[in-house]
């Protein structure tokens, strides 16, 4: 990603990087059905968001983290990063 980002972009990477976010709240959150905001597709594709899931036994939900590339991206535009 080497042009500007898309600002609601960044706004997703606050949003996540504020707390662990569920992948069903992130997207009951950030889905879109319009073809020209694909918010969620864009910080996927661009591997500054990631889903994680844990074992059964520990955690069964999938979660969404931001990446350190999506860290990176956030501190070069002057937005704040909540520690992982």
């Amino acid at each position: 990603m080497d042009a500007k980002p898309n600002a609601l972009v960044l706004q997703l990477l606050e949003w996540i990087a504020q707390r662990p976010r569920t992948y069903a709240e992130t997207m009951d959150a950030w889905r879109t059905s319009c073809p020209r905001l694909p918010i969620w597709e864009e910080a996927f594709d661009n591997r500054l968001i990631t889903i994680e899931s844990k074992p059964a036994a520990t955690q069964s939900t999938p979660m969404v983290t931001i990446t350190d590339r999506g860290q990176t991206l956030l501190e070069r535009n002057g937005k704040s990063v909540a520690s992982k």
